[in-house]
């Protein structure tokens, strides 16, 4: 992963993965990034109707996702352990918190 995200080209994945990732990037931009010369890439390296379709479809959900939570102006932990405790509390009471 740490490769994919330094460099695609150089990433040691398959042709069809970085012609994937690559809409993806695009999709993340906009979808009227991708052009039909991306399609065309990703088909002749062998990628299906679906799996293109399945592409675009998660990075617009996870571009989604992320102007939500940006929108709410959410704040991610950076120290690792905090999600070792916020694990353990949203296994044992859920999501929601319980009010008082």
């Amino acid at each position: 992963m740490d490769s994919v995200r330094r460099n695609l080209e150089t990433a040691p994945v398959s042709a069809k993965l970085k012609a994937l990732l690559r809409i993806a990037g695009k999709v993340q931009e906009s979808g009227r990034c991708v052009t039909p010369e991306d399609i065309a890439d990703a088909r002749a390296e062998g990628a299906t109707d679906l799996e293109i379709h399945d592409t675009v479809l998660i990075a617009a959900a996870f571009s989604m996702y992320n102007r939500y939570v940006d929108g709410l102006a959410t704040v991610t932990p950076i120290d690792p352990a905090l999600y070792d405790v916020m694990g353990r509390r949203m296994a044992k009471e859920g999501y929601v918190r319980a009010s008082n």
